[in-house]
């Protein structure tokens, strides 16, 4: 199953997200869009080594070739950098505007979820 946390849910002891996947038993747990370290932390604990955490890279011209503007207050709050020296994701995807390079690591992942069905 494929967790986003969308601006962290899972942050507080009785967040949503935490009370609806509570005790339901996956094969791998794809957490994604964490904000917070208490949230990788919660499923590392809850799920074990069931739990895989994917991180999405981007260089600062990439984001800005997209469209993206620094906002302060905004981009630099905990709910957008508050992982940047977390580093220990279980995968890293770069997507830095190569489309072979992203497709290649977007099948290692699907391989390593396959192989865990």
């Amino acid at each position: 199953m494929c967790v986003p946390s969308f601006g962290s849910p899972v942050h507080s002891r009785n967040g949503t997200l935490r009370k609806v996947v509570e005790g339901v038993s996956q094969p791998v747990w794809l957490v994604s869009d964490t904000r917070r370290a208490s949230d990788i932390q919660w499923f590392r604990e809850a799920y074990g080594a069931v739990t895989q955490t994917v991180r999405v890279v981007a260089l600062e011209q990439s984001r800005q070739q997209r469209g993206w503007v620094f906002t302060a207050g905004v981009d630099d709050a905990e709910s957008e950098c508050g992982l940047d020296n977390f580093g220990a994701f279980d995968w890293v995807i770069e997507n830095h505007g190569d489309e072979q390079h992203l497709e290649e690591q977007l099948e290692g992942l699907v391989a390593f979820v396959h192989s865990r069905l």
